[in-house]
């Protein structure tokens, strides 16, 4: 297995834009053609007119220069999340399963090579939206139980290849939610099986953290909080302290989780994980949106309080949040009570830009004031938040001694309008798909939009065909085993061609 990334380029780099996202004196600031300069991987100038001699110098022109995105609930297999879009409730459309598949006996519905595809195809589209430090999530409703470290033996040489810093580790799970007959929803425990994927779970972290020169590194990832038994939880929280490396549990993010762990442990999520002893500095909790009150929930209680005073953080998916009718109520009340806030992407595509637009709107109209947030607020949150709860104080902030992970992003595209200011221009009328160049530990891992050895057209077509393969199979899954036209929608109805598939 290979996990050497590319060479760095020899010598000082020089980069110059219209405008620069320096940072000093713990905040970002705005330079205007400013000038940033990096070598053997880290930055080492940040400012204006630098006075050493350099290698190389590119100017970007009408451009911003910032720091690389951090995405703590980053996808990495093509999103099975959008089939559910227009097509619900979940439970009866394929994303609960149904006892009777469970007695059929679950199976693996990819291949190896199909899912080291996927992680290769995702970990690229990460970089072309600006996303240069990952931590992969993907769904475990099509797998046989969780992850594997043989999978993830592959993840980690793509990420090599394509010098992408990742965060690995193989998702594990003791429970798995389940769907009666009657609709009632359920909770099925195999603890011997998950905790047998949790110890290869700890050996892949030893054996890989810190690898490819530090690009990769470990995390654990227990799926969810109510596919979690205490002693899985226990034993996880107990490697993640010897090996201190974060851990990242979904929790407090739909209603029937929240009432599941309530009723099994007569306790909320994080009530639970305090008594475990699970919370701590180390912990990524996707997504915060169903808490003691919120809307959903009537029964009181101090569950941001407890993963506030634990060090933990939320991670904020608001686009995939929304498209599902949900919200953190709201991102400036978490933030004025002190919760650590990172950003995820969490389905595709991972446009970052996108998830800091729809955050902005929705924690706007969650606050009722356009005054509650502002731009600046949500792209620290994508930048200096999820660097912060890595605990990488040398993550998402140019600086000298920081990483040199940086993206350019274009400002005259068409689309773009007037510039009344960079980062709200990009929050205004921004895509993911105006990044052109995006550079990782001083390697250039894109240029204009290229990813050296990839071939978008192709790896889209090879996707498509897999998620259409994937779809296919989805009546096995789902409850009655009704055919896949009454399980997705179409938005009209479809006349085709004769002879037409």
């Amino acid at each position: 297995m290979n996990l050497q990334p590319a060479k760095r380029p020899q010598g000082r780099i020089l980069l110059t834009a219209r405008w620069l996202v320096g940072h000093r004196d713990g905040r970002h600031r705005l330079y205007e053609n400013g000038e940033i300069v990096f070598e053997d991987g880290a930055v080492v100038f940040v400012g204006h007119r630098f006075p050493g001699e350099v290698a190389r110098r590119i100017d970007y022109g009408e451009a911003l220069i910032g720091p690389g995105f951090v995405d703590c609930d980053a996808l990495s297999d093509l999103d099975t999340t959008i089939l559910g879009f227009d097509n619900q409730p979940a439970w009866k459309k394929g994303r609960v399963w149904p006892r009777s598949y469970l007695e059929a006996g679950p199976y693996e519905m990819y291949s190896r090579e199909e899912l080291a595809f996927q992680k290769k195809h995702a970990f690229a589209t990460l970089i072309r939206n600006g996303i240069t430090t990952a931590l992969p999530i993907a769904s475990l409703f099509y797998r046989a139980w969780g992850e594997t470290a043989e999978e993830f033996e592959d993840a980690a040489e793509a990420a090599a290849a394509l010098g992408l810093r990742a965060y690995l580790g193989p998702a594990y799970r003791t429970g798995n939610q389940l769907v009666e007959a009657d609709g009632t929803i359920t909770t099925h425990y195999d603890e011997e099986r998950g905790l047998a994927e949790l110890d290869a779970a700890i050996d892949f972290a030893r054996r890989h953290d810190g690898a490819a020169g530090g690009l990769i590194r470990a995390m654990f990832a227990p799926d969810r909080i109510e596919t979690s038994t205490a002693e899985l939880l226990r034993r996880t929280a107990a490697a993640a302290r010897e090996l201190d490396v974060p851990v990242r549990l979904h929790c407090c993010q739909s209603k029937i989780e929240y009432d599941l762990v309530l009723a099994q442990h007569g306790m909320s999520p994080p009530e639970w994980l305090k008594s475990l002893g699970f919370l701590d500095e180390r912990c990524l909790l996707p997504h915060g949106t169903v808490v003691s009150g919120s809307r959903l929930v009537e029964r009181p209680g101090r569950d941001l309080e407890i993963i506030r005073d634990a060090g933990a953080a939320i991670v904020h998916c608001p686009l995939v949040s929304g498209r599902h009718g949900g919200a953190i109520d709201h991102f400036a009340r978490y933030r004025a009570m002190g919760l650590k806030i990172a950003m995820g992407t969490d389905t595709s595509p991972p446009d970052m830009v996108m998830n800091l637009q729809v955050g902005l709107i929705l924690a706007r109209t969650m606050a009722g004031s356009a005054a509650a947030v502002r731009c600046e607020d949500y792209y620290d949150a994508a930048t200096i938040g999820g660097a912060d709860a890595l605990r990488r104080p040398d993550l998402g902030r140019l600086q000298p001694g920081a990483r040199a992970d940086i993206v350019v992003f274009d400002l005259d595209r068409p689309h773009s309008g007037q510039v009344i200011d960079p980062i709200q221009t990009m929050l205004l009328t921004g895509h993911g798909r105006d990044v052109s160049t995006v550079v990782i530990d001083g390697r250039f891992v894109m240029e204009e939009r290229v990813i050296p050895g990839i071939d978008e057209a192709a790896d889209n077509a090879r996707a498509q065909k897999q998620f259409e393969g994937l779809m296919s199979r989805y009546p096995q899954r789902t409850l009655g085993h009704p055919p896949v036209s009454e399980i997705f929608s179409s938005s009209y109805p479809i006349e085709r061609s004769e002879g037409s598939a």
